[in-house]
């Protein structure tokens, strides 16, 4: 498996932590980074204002294509927060040394981020071990990457007999429509597009049995936040206060078409996305389940299992330090 990409990544990632050194954030503006073609309740108050009302600042919203990117900018000081970065990104920049923190748990999918095999290949879960020699195309340092690796390990794959190319979801949908690739791994709208040409392995509900959980986290610099904790607190309770109304359908008429507009899709593609999508009260984010423990746990096995492939050089001992739920508490008194 080609690991250089992914430790050429680190070592970016490494290098601008150590130039961040606790920039102080301009009042009248912060940036936030999020993607396209991942519908979620906080894109209803972000097409409101509602941030920016709350806050008392301008934020600039800049789109990415992969939770890696999001790394590398915060890392330099462009970001400050990104909203639904993947937890194994994140992990892969707090192990080389990127002082980031998970603020709240923004969304859990496990049906939307998985594999896919090109269907004339016909290889299911009865068959997979025929996955060797194939090359996939799959986004390093990411959610789908931890889970590829994990579902190659059930099945008995050597992922070394494999050609692993490290590509966007966008690129590997666009991949393996046009049969360059045998296989895709990816989440959202490129994923939509790859089942087109193919098929799963697992089910969400399987991969979940197999401990392959999949969320996304709200985080940003940990200088930034020691800094901004009030701003921060604001921000993550909008984004509750956001998720709470989508939790009663009733309001989903009034959200829906914002939402659609806001991560550049239709609504029909809108509506199935997000009936795929868990979004966790901060009461419960803030429980065992999630960031009273569970969370830093299963950040150490992701680590772990990135060093065995060889894609990071080390794992830290602990992932407490990377998870601070103080402005989460914080939102959840305001």
């Amino acid at each position: 498996m080609r690991s250089g990409t992914i430790k050429s990544a680190i070592a970016m990632l490494a290098a601008g932590a150590a130039m961040f050194s606790m920039t102080q954030v301009r009042a009248e503006e912060i940036t936030v980074a999020y993607f396209l073609e991942w519908p979620m309740p906080f894109e209803y108050a972000k097409q409101k204002g509602t941030y920016e009302e709350e806050l008392g600042v301008d934020i600039n919203w800049v789109s990415f294509e992969s939770g890696v990117k999001m790394s590398a900018a915060m890392a330099s000081g462009d970001v400050n927060l990104s909203v639904s970065q993947g937890v194994p990104p994140f992990v892969v920049a707090t192990s080389a040394g990127q002082d980031l923190q998970i603020l709240d748990v923004a969304v859990s999918y496990a049906d939307n981020d998985n594999c896919v095999v090109r269907s004339e290949h016909e290889i299911d879960k009865t068959n997979a071990e025929e996955l060797a020699g194939k090359k996939v195309a799959v986004p390093l340092g990411t959610a789908a990457h931890y889970g590829f690796l994990k579902q190659m390990d059930h099945f008995g794959v050597d992922v070394a007999s494999m050609d692993v190319v490290d590509m966007d979801p966008p690129d590997g949908a666009a991949a393996i429509a046009q049969g360059s690739v045998d296989v895709f791994c990816g989440w959202g709208g490129s994923l939509r597009r790859a089942l087109e040409h193919g098929n799963t392995l697992l089910t969400g509900a399987e991969k979940t049995e197999l401990g392959i959980l999949v969320f996304d986290v709200t985080s940003g610099p940990a200088g930034w936040v020691a800094e901004n904790g009030d701003l921060v607190a604001k921000f993550l309770k909008v984004t509750a206060d956001a998720n709470a109304m989508w939790a009663d359908e009733a309001n989903h008429a009034e959200m829906l078409p914002l939402i659609a507009k806001d991560a550049g899709m239709d609504e029909t593609a809108t509506a199935e996305t997000m009936a795929t999508f868990t979004f966790p009260t901060v009461e419960e984010q803030l429980s065992d389940k999630w960031l009273g423990g569970n969370a830093q746990t299963f950040m150490k096995g992701v680590a772990d299992v990135f060093v065995e492939a060889g894609s990071i050089d080390g794992a830290l001992d602990t992932y407490e330090n990377a998870v601070n739920t103080g402005p989460l508490q914080a939102a959840s008194g305001m």
